[in-house]
């Protein structure tokens, strides 16, 4: 309900006049004279004229409780209105005993210090203090008045901290005849709720760390206990994450890349440059795009060219790339060409990740990567620098620490953007990782997407350098 402009009151339906607030008054004893509108300084009533709505007394048609016929009509049915009381003693005296049959509930007084009345909900238990206000919130009165609430003097049931109430901490609410209405009274101290922790990642730190840890000793065994064993783990690799790239096509997009020429090409692709260098790999490379034509021919030809475009995609994006770690392997020298390869590579994701978390402020690729940071690629780029002049200097023959400066750079920036182009492609399709064969790291591709397009930009510098 709103509050009137100049004082507490509402509209009564019989007279369309202003009538004034007044609390109730129980009957005491034999009936007494009613004051002029039930506060003195008011004009009396006119005799034979019924009482207006908003008069309290115990015939009155108006009175807000299950004797009326048509409750009182305010501005608002559905507000709420707060009226500011008098103060009220401590101790208002004895009072007499409610009439028999009559609602104890709306008795003069429930307890010392507290309002009574069928309009009258407690904010708090307890006495008011003498000399205090005490604010009275009220229900909204409509057409159809509502049952009484159960549970005790308060609305919509026991006090806060009271077995059956609400748990402390928790919105007290003021019940209302429509739905959704219902208001929340402030409570006195409340539980103050913990802050919420900050999650530092998506991924398992643990389990990333001992899934790499066991990569670098298989990678390390192969490459110098026997050259050749590291040749086997590239195969694999390349085997499974043409697997997982097609896959995923078929599953978000329905893109039927043929995996059998592509599996069959890509080890062709990985052995030919090893043994015989990249003019057979590249010859690979056509050979397996005409087989994946071939292979598609098979199936209706509906969405053929769809599908053979990610075949010959797929063949140049895993096996074609990986071709140049073969190549790079086949160096005399070329176990310590991949662990620089390999290492420089690490780094610039590790920087990367290191440098972005503490200072990273400035988004690199917001709509691809939200992760990545500006200050995440410098310091990327300034560690793989770092780690391409010192493994450049000490284990490349006839390399030097400048050489390792470009090479570096070189690597960090390619390596960022193959880890942005496989986001690219996984917001493609909707998915977060490729698989998830490696714990903590999700599947081989989230591994090889920085590698990859780093393998032909490392190969190349190094045959400048110092020869192939």
């Amino acid at each position: 309900m709103n509050d009137a402009p100049d004082a507490p009151g509402y509209w009564g339906p019989s007279d369309q006049q202003y009538q004034p607030y007044q609390p109730y008054q129980p009957a005491q004893g034999p009936a007494a004279p009613a004051q002029a509108g039930g506060i003195p300084g008011h004009p009396a009533q006119p005799p034979g004229r019924p009482a207006p709505y908003g008069s309290y007394g115990a015939n009155d048609p108006g009175h807000r409780t299950g004797h009326s016929q048509q409750p009182p009509v305010y501005w608002d049915p559905d507000a709420e209105e707060t009226q500011v009381m008098p103060p009220v003693p401590a101790d208002p005296g004895p009072q007499p005993a409610p009439p028999p049959g009559a609602d104890p509930a709306e008795g003069p007084a429930r307890e010392a210090g507290r309002l009574s009345g069928p309009l009258f909900r407690d904010e708090r238990p307890g006495a008011a203090e003498p000399g205090a206000s005490e604010t009275v919130v009220l229900r909204a009165i409509t057409d159809a008045a509502p049952p009484a609430p159960a549970g005790g003097p308060y609305p919509g049931g026991p006090y806060p901290g009271a077995p059956g109430g609400p748990a402390a901490g928790q919105p007290f609410l003021v019940p209302s005849s429509h739905p959704g209405q219902e208001t929340p009274v402030a409570q006195a101290d409340p539980q103050p709720q913990p802050p919420q922790r900050k999650q530092r990642g998506g991924r398992n730190l643990q389990a990333a760390i001992g899934v790499g840890v066991g990569l670098g000793a298989v990678i390390v065994a192969s490459l110098f206990v026997v050259k050749a064993l590291f040749l086997v783990v590239v195969i694999a690799a390349v085997s499974v994450g043409v697997w997982e790239l097609t896959s995923r096509l078929a599953e978000r997009k329905e893109i039927k890349a043929p995996l059998v020429p592509l599996v069959v090409g890509g080890v062709a692709m990985v052995a030919t440059g090893y043994w015989s260098g990249i003019q057979w790999a590249a010859a690979s490379l056509a050979l397996t795009g005409l087989a994946v034509m071939v292979w598609r021919m098979a199936e209706p030809p509906e969405n053929y060219l769809r599908d053979i475009t990610a075949g010959i995609f797929t063949a140049f994006y895993v096996p074609f790339l990986a071709t140049f770690v073969a190549m790079m392997l086949a160096a005399d020298d070329g176990p310590q060409r991949i662990v620089l390869f390999l290492i420089v590579t690490v780094c610039s994701d590790t920087g990367a990740y290191a440098v972005g978390y503490k200072f990273g402020r400035n988004k690199l690729a917001p709509t691809i990567s939200p992760g990545k940071t500006r200050e995440g690629l410098a310091g990327g780029v300034g560690l793989s620098m770092l780690a391409g002049a010192l493994l450049m200097e000490l284990i490349i023959d006839g390399g030097s620490w400048w050489q390792g400066l470009i090479l570096g750079g070189c690597a960090a920036v390619t390596a960022t953007l193959g880890d942005l182009g496989e986001s690219m492609i996984k917001r493609d399709l909707g998915i977060k990782d490729m698989g998830t064969l490696l714990p903590g790291h999700g599947g081989i591709m989230d591994r090889l997407d920085s590698l990859l397009p780093t393998a032909p930009v490392v190969w190349l510098l190094l045959a400048a350098f110092v020869g192939s």
